[in-house]
């Protein structure tokens, strides 16, 4: 049976949408971008970029054993990571993503070296994928050094560390906790026998964060491992295996390096860095009050201050007046009060606290204001 002139239009319609639908189907495949595949890197310290700003490395140094690492557009993951070494030793590799300069290869269009009292602050984030079947720790890595170094080895490492599985730990040994970016740390210092090392070691795993690469390096700065003059080489984050470790991944990374301050801090370009700390202590068994006070020496106001100091060991804050004192014991940072938030050019300002001591008393042996050093009286 032949159909009718309405049923025959219909049909002639229907085939011809399906024919447009199929035609538009063709040229979105077509014009479609392909997903990018992973780039695979399997050489000892292959390397490539990222986001056109970021250096990922394979970076396997500690063994001659294969590593391979899948990089994508955002980071990387170990797909391949044979043989062990010694818990007790290196590791085996620090495959990794950094912004800046590691022997001689800088990434693209960074801003590192960089002066350390020229940058206000170096935001950063870094989200981690952990396995469990591995030994391993996984690492955030600062490096400093008295020159703009872009090749080989600085002279200081800070080491945060997000995560530890196995019997490891970082170099030297713990020298007391502190308080980071509002995070509790376990301090660790030591030399590998290159350079000096300090290490902040999380109580509990942390997968994801961001913060300010300058608060670690004031904590540096504060310690006497480093100095305002000195330069931020680079920043990375990866993983440091000694066995197995495959299935390991960042997962994002982000890094910038803002230069200059607002409100004139202590080493702005074009202003001064010099600050100068009195330190005066009333000392009895078991106790004792120090009376803290910050000139600001310079030529440029400093607007919203921070002085960073260790506390010798056995000593501990009990209160406090004119500033806002944390943690109460290790590496402490003072800051100001709203009465007190800024030190004018030439001018001054001062707090105290109380606190109880054990064993032979000792003052500070450094002060940094807005990770600067001081001069100290």
């Amino acid at each position: 049976m032949r159909p009718s002139p309405h049923h025959a239009r219909s049909a002639r319609g229907l085939l011809g949408a399906l024919l447009t639908s199929l035609v538009s189907l063709a040229a979105l495949l077509t014009t479609a971008p392909a997903a990018q595949a992973d780039t695979t890197i399997c050489q000892q310290f292959g390397s490539t970029t990222i986001q056109g700003r970021y250096v990922v490395q394979n970076n396997r140094w500690g063994t001659n054993d294969t590593q391979c690492i899948a990089v994508g557009d955002s980071g990387f993951r170990i797909t391949q990571a044979d043989g062990s070494v010694p818990t007790n030793g290196a590791p085996k590799s620090y495959p990794s993503v950094y912004n800046g300069c590691h022997y001689t290869n800088c990434s693209p269009g960074t801003g590192l070296p960089a002066q350390l009292r020229g940058i206000s602050s170096a935001p950063t984030g870094i989200s981690f994928g952990y396995v469990g079947n591995a030994v391993y720790d996984a690492a955030y890595d600062i490096w400093l050094d008295p020159t703009p170094r872009t090749d080989g080895v600085n002279r200081t490492e800070i080491m945060i560390w997000f995560n530890k599985v196995g019997p490891v730990q970082p170099v030297g040994s713990q020298v007391g906790s502190a308080t980071v970016a509002g995070r509790d740390w376990q301090v660790w210092s030591g030399n590998n026998g290159s350079n000096d090392v300090l290490s902040f070691v999380a109580p509990s795993s942390i997968a994801a964060w961001n913060f300010d690469v300058m608060d670690f390096v004031r904590q540096a700065v504060a310690r006497g491992l480093a100095q305002d003059s000195w330069y931020l080489t680079s920043v990375q984050a990866g993983f440091e295996p000694w066995s197995n470790g495959a299935g390991l991944a960042v997962n994002s990374f982000s890094s910038a390096v803002n230069l200059g301050s607002s409100g004139g801090d202590p080493g702005t370009p074009g202003g001064s860095t010099a600050c100068k700390v009195t330190y005066a202590t009333n000392v009895w068994q078991g106790g004792f009050t120090a009376d803290v006070t910050v000139a600001n020496t310079g030529s440029s106001p400093v607007s919203g201050w921070k002085l960073a100091f260790a506390l010798p060991s056995g000593q501990q804050i009990t209160g406090a007046w004119n500033a806002n004192l944390s943690p109460s014991s290790g590496t402490v940072t003072a800051s100001n009060v709203a009465h007190n938030g800024v030190i004018a050019a030439g001018g001054q300002v001062s707090f105290g606290f109380q606190g109880t001591s054990s064993g032979a008393f000792a003052k500070p042996s450094g002060f940094s204001l807005n990770g600067t050093s001081c001069t100290t009286v």
